[in-house]
């Protein structure tokens, strides 16, 4: 198990590094392109525009790596230790449910427009620009899960001891 989350650890790193390069060259080139010779890649601006959203989400995945997502907990902070533990696990379920859900939904989208057969650029189907939401939801959900059970049992350790 370890051994799939270093690599599931490489892919991701190596995708948002990847990626955001590309992103980085692309919009460059455009705007060297539009400002020098008077000229633009027309199917760049859509192009740059998935790979944001790519960027987005595998980020929000390498955020769930390391716990860092964005979190409101102004209650938490007076709780004592065990209820901490607690609160954290009914919040981390509440991620979970959402992400996955999220997953669900993404899914049925990309396989509605993959049905469809809309083009977004350069003859690259809409679904294929789509494949990044059920994905990074999908891991958001199952990362959150893996974080409800270990604050569970940081919760069931710590009123044993208290």
């Amino acid at each position: 198990m370890a051994r799939l989350l270093r690599v599931l650890a490489i892919v991701e790193d190596g995708l948002l590094v990847v990626l955001l390069g590309g992103l980085i060259a692309l919009a460059g080139a455009q705007i060297a392109l539009r400002n020098v010779l008077d000229t633009s890649l027309l199917w760049a601006d859509p192009a740059v525009r998935v790979m944001v959203l790519w960027v987005g989400m595998i980020g929000a995945v390498v955020a769930t790596r390391y716990d860092k997502q964005i979190s409101v907990d102004v209650l938490s902070r007076f709780l004592p230790e065990r209820w901490k533990a607690a609160t954290r696990v009914a919040t981390d379920l509440f991620t979970a449910a959402v992400s996955l859900a999220l997953a669900w939904h993404s899914a049925r989208l990309l396989l509605a427009d993959r049905a469809g057969g809309d083009k977004v650029f350069a003859s690259v189907p809409l679904w294929v620009c789509e494949l990044v939401l059920p994905a990074a939801f999908g891991v958001i959900g199952l990362r959150y899960l893996a974080y409800a059970v270990a604050h569970g049992r940081k919760a069931v350790t710590s009123g044993a001891a208290g």
